[in-house]
C-alpha cells in the first residue's frame, strides 16, 4: 500500500492565496503611504505617488520576506519578487487609485474621517476582485506566485 499522496491546492485557492498576499502588501503600502502623505499635507498627485511607491515595496517585501528560509541570496529573491509580483501589483494598484480617485472627496478626507479608510477599503476590495482572475491567469501560465511556491516546494 502506498502512502498518500499530499493533495495540491485548488487553482483558485492558489489564486485567492496570490491575490490576498498581493492586497497584504499593497494595502500595507497604500496605508502607511496615504496616512504620511495626509498627514505631512501633501496633495493628491504626491499622495498617490508616495502610497504606489510604497506599495510596491511592501509586496515586493513581503515576498521576499517568504523565500527567506529557502536559502536563496537576497539579490535572486528581489528577482523572484519582481518577476512574480509585478503584474498583480500593477493591476492592484491601478484600480485601486482609480477608484479612489472617482470617489467625491475621498483624496481630500483627513485620517479621522470615515470616509477616508472606507474608500480605501472599498478601492482595494474592488482591486483584489479585479486582480483576481489576473493571479489566475498567472498560475495556468506558470508565472505569478507559482514562481514563488517552485521555491516552497510547491507550498506556498
Amino acid at each position: 500500500m502506498s502512502a498518500a499522496q499530499p493533495v495540491a491546492p485548488s487553482l483558485n485557492r492558489l489564486a485567492i492565496s496570490a491575490t490576498n498576499h498581493c492586497l497584504t502588501g499593497c494595502a500595507a503600502g497604500e496605508i502607511v503611504g496615504l496616512v504620511l502623505a495626509t498627514w505631512w499635507g501633501w496633495g493628491t498627485t504626491a499622495s498617490i505617488g508616495l502610497a504606489l511607491l510604497l506599495a510596491f515595496v511592501f509586496a515586493y517585501a513581503l515576498t521576499m520576506r517568504s523565500l527567506a528560509g529557502t536559502g536563496l541570496p537576497v539579490g535572486r529573491r528581489m528577482r523572484i519578487a519582481v518577476s512574480a509580483d509585478t503584474l498583480s501589483i500593477v493591476v492592484m494598484e491601478t484600480v485601486d487609485n482609480a477608484v479612489i480617485i472617482l470617489i467625491p472627496g475621498a483624496m481630500a478626507a483627513g485620517l479621522t474621517d470615515l470616509l477616508f479608510w472606507a474608500s480605501l477599503a472599498a478601492s482595494l476590495a474592488i482591486a483584489w476582485v479585479v486582480a483576481f482572475p489576473v493571479n489566475r491567469w498567472l498560475l495556468t501560465r506558470g508565472q505569478g506566485h507559482a514562481i514563488v511556491s517552485a521555491h516552497h516546494g510547491g507550498h506556498h
